[in-house]
Parts: structure tokens; C-alpha cells; sequence
């Protein structure tokens, strides 16, 4: 047995207590945590990295806060905020009605009395290079206990992100809708597009899709991204770099206004603008083109752009005989129009030839009889043909110039045209017109022997509002020329200097051999699942959707950057509302 007097005695003064407030200044918002498991795994479920956040930081840390583990040589982890969790620090069963009622005559909880841990997703291993901050991917595990700081260079998350230096501006970054803010001026961080040829294609031509819901500024974010675009140069491939060009289809005639500046822009605003590098004010080469349509009346007194009427010429018909083919018909009728009634009346009535003269022509009893019997087309299959192919008298040949004649002026380098069809209120009419005029566009771009060099030699934008009403996947054989057409002007894009820029409400009712092609996604607030679904962006940003706030938005490019979640400019950079 033991003696207890073989055990030393020792004064308690010559104990020295722990310091639970250690002297000098915290520097970062916690440390990393080895108690929960300290690892990283080529696969996201074989990671686990958690950061003990200290008390006193722990109200400004969000899920998406973007932080910095250091290695020691200098390196750094690049890692953003996946979850948080209080976690007891002693054990104790705080379920029970005294802990309860204790805790309502308290005024607030000690922090202290719980572990608040946040569960790290690297996105990259930031290094210096010859001078310069790199990224690769994560491959190394940090030292447990390593201090975790809040990241706050702007050129450590701009790399970290993978956001180009400079590019087309969308908006400022941000985490759970407030801004991330730097040390530095300015202290926010501009989302920029890539695009030059430096580092591959710009992305305006590998396809832009906003879509929003009703009210959550999506007209207004395309506005801004436009208004970007307008002024500048892109390369050719026989060395010129003309000014971009932008066709803008318009069912709610709101984009004639960026001719004009937004009052409510101020000098104050206009600074930061400035100090950003962002286009702004009104854009003095815009042009409303408006299509003359019988029985429609255009009017505008919200916008002082330059109008300029126009018709759809029958002729533009002889290239897509589709266009006259919305009532329906299947394969074997659209055979018959496309292979002989179409190509037939060109041919004897020549490429001026109006759409009276080919209802006139079908109304020849003769001709019915003589297709019948050659066997090339059958009676049944020609009334069907006959009936479908009415109700366009009021789209074409109008008392307007056609607008093949004013294809220079429609396609301008530097400038933006404007197609409004609010006041077009049948919509297969306005089909007509969108369909009619896009494909024009494509097809010259397209074209290895074009017709309008114009259109062919000048970069350009498509944009489309309301896509889903023109773009969608529907049972019809217009509908699958339509998205034969633009599949294959998507892919062809960054050859032929073409974007689509596509804004909707309804991302789900785009075809999907298009949506496929489109590089950028800017989702603003959507509160259908299946259009949240739709847009396919990671999970971790699909949650926030329904609950963005109007500007908030989400940006999905995987070409340009790690995903994002972004605020816009609050004002617009042009005119807006007001109709």
C-alpha cells in the first residue's frame, strides 16, 4: 500500500492559473479543428475540413463566407463555407424544462458554453509563380490548429474564384445578399465575363441565358450586361476588329430606351461607374425597328430612338418555306410545301413574288389536279397544305420597305437595333416576325457564299426576350427547323462571331439542344422548381434561387469562373420603365 507521505507537497501558489483571455490581439475568425477530422479527399465525401470559430466572430460568418488557411510555406487554401453548427462544449442534457426556462430569463446565451464549427469546401491552392498569384487544385492537407482569416484581397479571391481581371462587368460579388467587401478601393469585387482571345473565346459568343421570374429584374440585368457590350471590338478572322453589333428582339418594347440616360443616374452615381470601368448613359446608335403589320399601330413616347418601319417580304420565304408552316403540318405536308409548292412558285413567279400571289397560285384548280395525278403531291395533302398556309396577309408584303433592303442599316457595327412587337397582338404573327429576321441573321452567318456581307463580316449578338416562345421544343415541324437552326448557329458560334443572349422566365420550355450550347447562366429569382431545376446550376447556389431578392443573382459559367452568387448595379445604366 502506498504511503501518501511519499507524495510531494507543493504550495498552491506556486501553480500559475491557465489564461483564458490570452494577451495580444486575435488575428483571423478561429482555427482549424482536429477533433472533428483534419482531412482532404480527391472526392467532396472524402473531405472533411472544420474551423473552431471563436466567439466574438462568430455573428459575421455566413454560409458562402470565402476564407484563407495558410500553409507554411506561403500557400494558401482557398475555401468558402459549406455549413455551420453549434456543437457542445461539455456534455449536458440541455433538452429539459429547467435548462429551458433558465435560458428565457437569460438575456442572450454565453457563446463560450458551445463549440461553433464551420465546415470548410477548398476550392483551390492559391501560390505565387515568377511573381504572379496562380491557383491549382487542392493536393495538400493544412497544419491542425492553423489560424483561418476571412479573405479580403481582392486579388486572392479573384484568383481563387477563377474571375478574370478585366471583361465584361454583371455585377459586384457577394455572399448571402451582401457585398464582399476588400481592403481595398474600391472595396467591393466587379464579376467580369472573359473577353479577349488571350485566354480562349470571348464568352459572348459562347452564349448567354438570364432567366428570372416576373419582377426579379431581369430586363433590367440584361439592360446592364447590353449596355456593356455596346462600343466594343472583337477580332475577325481577316484581322479587322469592327465594332459588336446587337440585334435585340423585344415583346414588351422596353430596350429602345438604352438610347437614352437614366435620370435617376446621378453624378455620385456615375463615379464608381467610372472607377470601375462600366459603361453607362444612354447609347446614341439605337434604332427601333418596328414591323408593319395590318390592323397594329406602333407609338412611343418612352424612348427617343431613331424608328425605322419595315415589312417581311414573301421572298424571305423561298429559304425557309417553315415560316408559312405554323399551322401545323406534319412531315409529309411540310415535304410537299418545302420540295415542290414553295420552289415551284418561285420559279414562275419570280424572287419579288407577295404572299397574295401565293394564295392566287394554291387557288389554281389546275395546278391541284396536276400534282394529283403526276403523283408528286396528293389532293388531300394539298388542301390540308392550302388551308394551313393562310392567315399571314396581315405580316407580309406591308407598306414598309422590306427588310432585306435595309439589311446595312439593321446590322450596324457599334450599334443596337431594337425589333419591338408589343404592339403586334397575334402571336403566330409575331412568330413570323422574330422567326423571319433571326433566321436571316443566322443564315448569313452561317453561309460560306453569304448574301449580305454586312451580316457576315460585322460580330454580332442575337438577343431573344421571352425565348421560350420561340425557342421551344414543341411537336410542331416549324418548331424543329427553328431548333435545327439555332443548335446549329450556337455551335458555330465562336467561328462566325454570333451570340445568342436569351432572357426568360421559363428556362424549362427552351429546347434543350440549345440551352446545352449556352456557356453563361444568370439566374435570378425563379420560384418554379422545374425552372430552377432546368437551369442546372450546383446545388449548393439552387437553394438560394427562391429567395433572391430582386437584382440578387447566381452565375453559372463554367469557362470563366468557380459559381457565384452576384448583386447588380441597383440602378440601370440606361433608361428603364416608365412605358
Amino acid at each position: 500500500m502506498t504511503d501518501l507521505g511519499d507524495f510531494q507537497t507543493h504550495d498552491p501558489d506556486e501553480f500559475e492559473p491557465l489564461d483564458a483571455e490570452p494577451r495580444g490581439d486575435d488575428h483571423g475568425i478561429g482555427t482549424l479543428a482536429v477533433s472533428e477530422g483534419l482531412r482532404i479527399g480527391e472526392d467532396d465525401d472524402e473531405t472533411d475540413l472544420k474551423a473552431y470559430v471563436t466567439a466574438a466572430n462568430r455573428s459575421s460568418i455566413r454560409i458562402g463566407t470565402y476564407l484563407l488557411v495558410p500553409y507554411p510555406d506561403d500557400e494558401l487554401l482557398f475555401a468558402r463555407v459549406s455549413t455551420l453548427e453549434y456543437v457542445q462544449e461539455f456534455y449536458a442534457d440541455d433538452a429539459t424544462e429547467i435548462h429551458a426556462r433558465r435560458a428565457m430569463r437569460r438575456d442572450g446565451i454565453d457563446e463560450q458554453d458551445y463549440k461553433f464549427l464551420a465546415s470548410l469546401e477548398p476550392l483551390a491552392v492559391l501560390y505565387r509563380e515568377g511573381g504572379d498569384l496562380r491557383r491549382r487544385m487542392t493536393d495538400r492537407v493544412p497544419k491542425p490548429e492553423t489560424v483561418v482569416r476571412e479573405a479580403t484581397d481582392d486579388a486572392e479571391i479573384k484568383t481563387g474564384l477563377k474571375i478574370p481581371e478585366d471583361g465584361v462587368f454583371l455585377g459586384h460579388l457577394s455572399v448571402g445578399g451582401e457585398k464582399v467587401r476588400t481592403a481595398a478601393e474600391p472595396p467591393t469585387i466587379g464579376y467580369r465575363l472573359q473577353d479577349d482571345y488571350e485566354d480562349g473565346d470571348p464568352l459572348v459568343f459562347r452564349h448567354t441565358l438570364i432567366a428570372g421570374a416576373t419582377g426579379s429584374g431581369k430586363t433590367h440585368a440584361a439592360k446592364n450586361v447590353l449596355r456593356q457590350y455596346l462600343g466594343r471590338t472583337y477580332e475577325m478572322d481577316d484581322g479587322r476588329s469592327p465594332e459588336l453589333a446587337v440585334v435585340q428582339f423585344d415583346p414588351q418594347d422596353e430596350y429602345a430606351q438604352m438610347h437614352d440616360d437614366n435620370p435617376e443616374v446621378t453624378a455620385e452615381d456615375e463615379r464608381p461607374f467610372e472607377r470601375e470601368g462600366i459603361a453607362h448613359g444612354g447609347h446614341d446608335d439605337v434604332r427601333a425597328f418596328v414591323p408593319a403589320v395590318e390592323g397594329a399601330s406602333y407609338s412611343a413616347d418612352h424612348h427617343r430612338a431613331e424608328q425605322v418601319a419595315f415589312t417581311v417580304p414573301f421572298s424571305m420565304v423561298r429559304g425557309n418555306p417553315w415560316l408559312v408552316a405554323g399551322g401545323g403540318l406534319n412531315d409529309n405536308q411540310y415535304g410537299a410545301l418545302t420540295n415542290e409548292l414553295v420552289p415551284t412558285f418561285f420559279q414562275r413567279y419570280g424572287d419579288d413574288a407577295t404572299y397574295e400571289e401565293f394564295l392566287s397560285y394554291l387557288d389554281d384548280p389546275a395546278l391541284k389536279e396536276e400534282l394529283h395525278e403526276s403523283g408528286r403531291v396528293h389532293e388531300a395533302t394539298f388542301d390540308a397544305i392550302k388551308r394551313r398556309v393562310r392567315g399571314f396577309g396581315d405580316v407580309f408584303d406591308q407598306d414598309a420597305p422590306p427588310i432585306t433592303d435595309l439589311v446595312h442599316e439593321f446590322v450596324r457595327p457599334g450599334g443596337l437595333t431594337v425589333v419591338p412587337t408589343y404592339h403586334v397582338t397575334d402571336s403566330r404573327s409575331t412568330a413570323v416576325i422574330v422567326l423571319a429576321l433571326s433566321s436571316l441573321l443566322v443564315d448569313e452567318k452561317l453561309s460560306n457564299d453569304p448574301y449580305y456581307e454586312r451580316i457576315k463580316e460585322t460580330p454580332l449578338v442575337v438577343g431573344m426576350d421571352e425565348a421560350h416562345n420561340f425557342l421551344t421544343d414543341a411537336d410542331t415541324v416549324q418548331a424543329g427547323q427553328v431548333i435545327r437552326k439555332f443548335t446549329e448557329a450556337a455551335r458555330q458560334g465562336r467561328k462566325e462571331r454570333l451570340g445568342l443572349f436569351l432572357i426568360t422566365q421559363d428556362p424549362q420550355d427552351v429546347a434543350e439542344p440549345v440551352f446545352k450550347q449556352v456557356n453563361t447562366r444568370v439566374v435570378l429569382n425563379l420560384g418554379d422548381e422545374d425552372a430552377i431545376s432546368a437551369v442546372n446550376i450546383p446545388t449548393n447556389l439552387e437553394g438560394r434561387v427562391p429567395y433572391m431578392e430582386k437584382g440578387q443573382m447566381v452565375v453559372y459559367s463554367p469557362d470563366n469562373s468557380e459559381p457565384v452568387e452576384l448583386i447588380g448595379l441597383s440602378k440601370c445604366l440606361t433608361r428603364h420603365g416608365g412605358r
